[in-house]
């Protein structure tokens, strides 16, 4: 969990600060009405710099796991305006010839040197190549391919699971190059300004990062002294999905192109699991007091309710409700291992939305996969 700090506009307004670090991975929501606490496997508050975010999360571990076959992914999600981009990306007024300070570095940039690191200490014959898409109005999308954005087709097949097809992938050899495919890919990405962020992104992305491996073997040579052989290879990746951030109409001020973007990205959130709206009467969870169940349970359809359910009590989960969900499917209830990073404003105008996205956050923690 990650909290960023207030913002100078919300200080002026004299926005009070609801969310508070308890440490040990627990946070404390206090307001009129409203005191429940949380836990959870880490609390970034805002002082955190995002060294500490990286270290903290996992995110080394993730990628050593993606170096060694396995399908990682990384998601950030919560509501518009509370640092997804910023924890993934560092600062967005970043570009090839302006690029941000070593310090503002986000997630996925400190994943990229960790990852090329580990190709080279490794000793082994790796090939990398990324490709990165975004899910606008129902509608995938290549970032990367040359000329106007169109719509790609969404397929499945019993080997593949859900997959893009032509979908662009491009190798890469250097930090240099992952990072421009990133910040070129990150360009074309559809952002709009409204009342509650100035960047908001109008579309999910997901920035995928594949890595094939041929180990090498030593064994006894004919003859004497030792000689190569190569192995089956290792085919692993590394995905980073930013999140659209959920929201009211009503608090963006947005109308027209902006409204039908907004009710895209809430039905797509819904699928997935993280929801609004209020609900009284629920049990309250071993980190929360009773009055913290004043935002919804989603219906028993979405999928990160059902996925947090026991095995033996689950339903059929909808992966097919929504494209997001299609393309996550694996890294949540498949074999994948997912990291997920939940950001919330600690402004009790946003008190809401934030319960929303702890709860939310609650149930994705009981989720379980089988790598």
């Amino acid at each position: 969990l990650r909290v960023r700090p207030l913002t100078c506009t919300e200080t002026r307004r004299g926005d009070r600060q609801v969310v508070h670090s308890l440490g040990d991975g627990a946070v404390h929501v206090s307001a009129a009405r409203h005191d429940a606490t949380f836990g959870f496997s880490a609390v970034f508050d805002a002082s955190a710099s995002q060294e500490a975010v990286f270290e903290g999360s996992g995110m080394r571990q993730l990628v050593e796991l993606a170096m060694d076959g396995f399908s990682c992914t990384v998601f950030a999600f919560g509501q518009t305006g509370s640092g997804k981009t910023y924890t993934l990306m560092g600062p967005l007024t970043q570009s090839e010839t302006e690029p941000a300070s070593p310090a503002l570095l986000g997630l996925m940039q400190r994943s990229f040197t960790c990852l090329l690191e580990q190709s080279r200490s490794r000793g082994s014959d790796v090939a990398l190549s990324a490709s990165y898409l975004e899910i606008y109005n129902e509608q995938v999308r290549d970032l990367l391919s040359p000329g106007p954005p169109c719509a790609l087709p969404l397929r499945w097949s019993k080997t593949r699971g859900f997959y893009v097809e032509n979908q662009l992938r491009v190798e890469f050899e250097s930090l240099e190059a992952i990072v421009s495919l990133l910040l070129q890919g990150s360009q074309r990405r559809r952002t709009s300004a409204h009342a509650l962020n100035r960047h908001s992104s109008r579309s999910h992305a997901l920035l995928t990062i594949h890595i094939r491996r041929r180990a090498v073997s030593a064994h006894p040579a004919p003859g004497g002294g030792w000689g190569a052989s190569a192995c089956p290879s290792k085919q692993g990746t590394l995905c980073f999905v930013d999140l659209a951030g959920s929201e009211r109409v009503k608090e963006t001020g947005s109308s027209g192109e902006l409204s039908v973007e907004a009710n895209s990205i809430n039905r797509s959130l819904l699928a997935l699991g993280e929801s609004w709206g209020t609900h009284h009467g629920s049990p309250a969870g071993p980190h929360q007091s009773p009055v913290a169940s004043f935002v919804a349970h989603p219906p028993a359809g979405h999928c990160i309710s059902l996925l947090a359910k026991p095995r033996g009590k689950r339903a059929h989960i909808p992966f097919r409700d929504s494209k997001l969900t299609r393309l996550l499917a694996r890294s949540l209830g498949g074999s994948g291992i997912t990291l997920m990073v939940a950001c919330i404003s600690p402004s009790s105008r946003c008190l809401s939305e934030t319960l929303s996205t702890l709860h939310y956050a609650s149930r994705a923690r009981r989720v379980t996969t089988r790598p």
